[in-house]
């Protein structure tokens, strides 16, 4: 693992350099100095609420340390599942029932037998210089894409929604490089404020500068969850690194979920999927319905043991005659070129049936319950990303699943780098 940080950090690095030193770059950055320097000292500043402002959320202990514990996800699906009225059936509550005392186990009581040597921890930490650099060439390489997305189908989608579906995979999947590549410069920018190299102020508005640049990146190509994903891991982040109130975590939070129903409602009517006379939050309400409509039936088909057998999963690879999606709307007997979200729990019911549910929620409980319980004993910045990043698409994967290739790396590489932390702290030594 070592020979490979050093590579990546090696390469992003010098990239970063040259870049830096371009005339275009050193520009950007003036202008944005300017701006932050103008809004810190700014008159509209004083404006804004204070800390103190709604203090009666600071008296919980939930809303204070722990609203996003790995339960959130659970909490996210019991939502989830109030608001769609599609009758459950009997087979489904006992998936379901299976797939939340799993994760709970995995979450909650394995990762009470790992990560204790405390006094002695041996965690190992990264140079946060090093993770600014990879997160900057991550995040231009998602700029540099949407460039090319824009230009392959010869206009902007988010101006004209027929557009959408002319882009190719090949070049959006790039694009939201841009989520990752944020969180690890935001983590750098978090340590700096740790540190005493910036100021609160300085902070806070450049993770907004941030949040702005990745959202209106993937907005541009219409995508509705990637905004969701980044306005939902920046406050993650802030959060546990302690640069935003706890009000200000709940307001972020509601304008997500009003972003949610928004996009959504308009991305219908552009499309004519429904009519004006459907209200915002119908809309909400009729997906969550499609949805476990569509659990509902894939449950039916899977029994205990599945049918595909880890196919579904594998049909994330790039190069797939069909994605999990379009495999979904297979087995349903529904069209295939369209995409179909079937939950959290949709690919391990069609790949290994309960048996899949159990052991795979257990498997992402305990990977977000070790995350979690890394942050609690190093507040490292590093590692306050790379847990906001999983949990983001964990919660989304409430209803989307966590399907898409790109997230499954994302998992991949932070599950080795907590593996390594376990051993680590177990005095096995890692080469």
């Amino acid at each position: 693992m070592s020979l490979i940080y050093s590579i990546a950090s090696t390469i992003t690095r010098n990239i970063e350099d040259m870049i830096r030193k371009s005339f275009l770059f050193t520009l950007i950055f003036n202008i944005f100095e300017f701006i932050e320097n103008e809004w810190i000292d700014s008159y509209f500043k004083s404006l804004y609420p204070s800390e103190d402002f709604l203090s009666i959320f600071k008296k919980s202990k939930i809303l204070k340390g722990e609203i996003f514990s790995p339960l959130i996800v659970l909490v996210t699906f019991t939502l989830f599942l109030l608001l769609a009225t599609e009758p459950v059936s009997r087979d489904l509550q006992f998936t379901l029932l299976i797939a939340f005392i799993s994760f709970f186990i995995g979450a909650i009581v394995l990762t009470r037998f790992i990560l204790n040597n405390s006094e002695k921890n041996q965690i190992p930490l990264f140079d946060t210089k090093d993770v600014y650099s990879i997160g900057f060439c991550l995040t231009l390489i998602g700029i540099i894409f949407l460039f090319i997305s824009i230009a392959s189908v010869g206009g902007l989608p988010i101006l004209k929604s027929s557009l959408r579906y002319s882009l190719k995979p090949i070049f959006t999947m790039p694009v939201f490089l841009v989520i990752p590549g944020i969180g690890l410069i935001a983590s750098h920018r978090l340590n700096q404020y740790k540190n005493g190299e910036i100021s609160r102020g300085q902070v806070r508005f450049r993770f907004l500068v941030l949040t702005l640049i990745g959202m209106i990146t993937v907005l541009t190509l219409e995508y509705r969850t990637p905004i969701i994903a980044i306005l939902l891991m920046m406050i993650i982040i802030a959060y546990y690194g302690e640069i935003l109130s706890v009000w200000e975590v709940i307001i972020g939070a509601l304008i997500g979920v009003c972003a949610i129903m928004g996009i959504g409602y308009l991305r219908s009517l552009n499309e004519l999927a429904i009519s004006t006379n459907i209200s915002i939050f119908s809309t909400l309400e009729h997906r969550a319905n499609f949805t476990m409509h569509v659990l509902n039936l894939l449950n039916q088909i899977s029994g205990n043991f599945g049918i595909l057998h880890g196919k579904m999963l594998a049909s994330s690879m790039p190069g797939s005659d069909l994605g999990p999606r379009m495999l979904v709307g297979k087995l349903i007997a529904w069209r295939t070129e369209v995409t179909v979200t079937p939950t959290l729990l949709g690919q391990m019911i069609v790949d290994f049936g309960k048996i899949g549910v159990a052991v795979e929620m257990c498997l992402l409980g305990f990977i977000l319950g070790t995350g979690y319980k890394i942050i609690k004993i190093t507040k490292d910045s590093f590692y306050i990303a790379i847990y906001s990043l999983i949990l983001t698409y964990s919660i989304l994967g409430v209803e989307t699943g966590i399907l898409d290739i790109q997230v499954l790396f994302y998992f991949f590489i932070i599950s080795f780098i907590y593996l390594a932390a376990i051993l680590k702290d177990k005095g096995i030594k890692i080469y």
